[in-house]
């Protein structure tokens, strides 16, 4: 199963974001701070869905620089 994370940060932090989820979890495809919208984009596989649930729900939103996250999970 892939997904994509879009992640609001607070001001100056992406760069950190983006550091500590690629040392979190090794499922990991990609991960990149942008301008936009968003400040952090996330491309990740899991195996499943309780695995993705576990890794936004206790790595992504627990780290006190991210303000909101967004999760899209591909179709196919």
């Amino acid at each position: 199963m892939k997904a994509y994370l879009l992640i609001e940060t607070r001001p100056g932090t992406s760069e950190d974001v983006v550091k500590a989820i690629k040392m979190r979890f090794q499922n990991v495809l990609h991960a990149d701070s942008v301008y936009g919208r968003h400040d952090v984009i996330v491309v990740l596989e899991a195996p499943d869905l309780e695995t993705l649930n576990e890794f936004v729900y206790k790595v992504i939103e627990k780290d006190p620089n991210i303000v909101h996250t967004e999760t899209s999970i591909t179709l196919f």
